[in-house]
């Protein structure tokens, strides 16, 4: 499978930055790129393209939306 996740999240949460970089950093292999783009003082854009099995990208996926600040994930 092949697809982007997109995540809006608020920056302003404790460690959710460091969370967020260290589980694409676990799933490197699946993750080809991403962009990141500053909505305005708090919140953040990021698009992933990821490629793999599609339990793996369920569970990224799943892993990143759940995060604690992620404010929309798809």
């Amino acid at each position: 499978m092949i697809g982007t996740l997109t995540l809006v999240y608020d920056h302003h949460v404790h460690e959710l930055g460091d969370e967020l970089t260290a589980v694409q950093h676990q799933h490197h292999a699946a993750i080809l790129s991403t962009l990141h783009i500053h909505l305005d003082a708090h919140l953040c854009l990021e698009v992933l393209v990821l490629r793999g099995a599609v339990p793996v990208i369920k569970h990224i996926s799943e892993a990143l939306i759940g995060m604690r600040g992620v404010k929309h994930g798809s």
